[in-house]
């Protein structure tokens, strides 16, 4: 079967590198020059399956309300006229009922648990050299609260988190110290924390490109500097996709892993995705030599913040801003990232000038991804909306829909489209 895969972003990559290992001729079509230049080039740097709690949860509304009009609030809803910004707003709030939070957070377990199995094989199969390649730290992801309210919360959706099979436990203070010894001077500041120790953490961006090296190594063709200009139809079948310069790439079957765009590309095929782009920063410091830094990658809840040492530099990244496919980069929001850090890390002695950074996740209002085949073209198939779980999932939802396009049942219980 020949597969077209659009996008080579972590998700589109490991997309192609699953659909070859399972025979299928492969072509992925990307825009940028290389794999991985757009929402995976400087994330969080987190398989973080710890991170299941949606954002759309009872507390949800409460906290953006006192968010609003705060420039540098973790969450930021912009508000404008924009009809798919309020279709998707509306489902947001239905998802904050407690039955569908749970059964949210069910799903997004279960195929984060799957996926990060996953890329454990994956690094087994392709050698230590490859976890190298990425920096690959398997220390775990420690939450930390700063809010006696937030903990208390915390410890309900870890019990939720529990009842599916994750190893998310809170601790006390001394043990988050115990486990990340830089957080001392933060002490008097935090009130608890907790602790998956299966977790891990690496740079997603050079995960990409050295996956999609050893999948063009495998067969897998990548066409970079190739824009798509839409689906070539026959009726109900996808025959292929026209590139912006009028060629005509022909496929068997099509998978649209294309982050954020996903929603208008498709829309003029009759589908309207529930996925809308959510702007996420951050910042990248070069760590001098007597810098006090983490070393285990952390989650700060209560501010939407993550931090993880990706060899000699350390990532901080997270936030969430709604307003559309901007990019510009917002100074205020940026400088909150480095504020925070310096707050619970005042010995960092970062050299030179912190590289800023934002990208567009496809956010559905569950935080639950589309992965499977559309209903109404048969030869169809999306693996995106991953939300901030683009890395953490990517692996899972990339071998599942493989799976599912050879005529299997994947493995996880998982809410796939058009596998009833």
């Amino acid at each position: 079967m020949k597969v077209l895969v659009l996008g080579a972003g972590v998700v589109g990559t490991a997309t192609a590198w699953y659909l070859r290992q399972a025979g299928c001729q492969v072509t992925v079509l990307e825009r940028q020059t290389a794999a991985g230049m757009e929402t995976s080039f400087a994330n969080g740097g987190q398989i973080s399956v710890s991170h299941a709690e949606p954002w759309a949860n009872p507390h949800a509304i409460v906290q953006v309300l006192q968010w609003l009009g705060k420039e540098d609030a973790p969450l930021l809803f912009r508000p404008r006229l924009d009809p798919a910004l309020l279709r998707w707003g509306l489902a947001f709030l239905r998802n904050c009922l407690p039955g569908r939070t749970r059964q949210n957070i069910g799903a997004i377990v279960r195929l984060a648990l799957y996926s990060r199995e996953r890329l454990q094989a994956l690094r087994r199969e392709l050698g230590e050299e490859f976890g190298a390649r990425y920096d690959c730290l398997e220390k775990g992801i420690l939450h930390i609260y700063t809010d006696r309210r937030e903990f208390a919360r915390a410890v309900q959706a870890a019990r939720v988190m529990q009842d599916f099979g994750l190893d998310r436990h809170p601790i006390e203070v001394d043990e988050c110290l115990a486990i990340e010894p830089s957080l001392a001077a933060a002490r008097p500041l935090l009130v608890g924390g907790d602790y998956t120790a299966s977790d891990e953490s690496g740079d997603a961006h050079r995960f990409t490109q050295a996956l999609a090296e050893r999948a063009a190594a495998a067969g897998v063709e990548f066409r970079y500097g190739s824009a798509i200009a839409g689906l070539v139809l026959d009726q109900a079948q996808v025959l292929g996709a026209r590139l912006a310069c009028g060629e005509v790439v022909p496929a068997d079957a099509c998978v649209v892993a294309l982050g954020s765009y996903s929603a208008p590309f498709l829309v003029p095929y009759g589908l309207r995705l529930p996925i809308y782009p959510a702007k996420g920063y951050s910042a990248t410091l070069a760590l001098g030599a007597d810098s006090v830094a983490p070393t285990v990658s952390l989650t700060d809840d209560g501010h939407k913040l993550v931090f993880s040492r990706l060899g000699q530099r350390l990532r901080i990244a997270g936030t969430a801003e709604f307003n559309g496919y901007d990019l510009t980069l917002n100074p205020v929001r940026c400088q909150a990232l480095l504020r925070r850090a310096h707050m619970l890390f005042p010995a960092l002695r970062p050299q030179g000038e912190p590289l800023f950074w934002c990208g567009l996740r496809p956010a559905t209002p569950s935080n639950v991804p589309l992965v499977g085949r559309v209903s109404t073209l048969r030869n169809l198939w999306l693996n995106t909306g991953h939300g901030t779980l683009g890395w953490t999932m990517a692996c899972g939802s990339a071998a599942a829909l493989a799976d599912l396009m050879q005529g299997r049942r994947p493995e996880p219980d998982f809410p796939f489209l058009g596998c009833g």
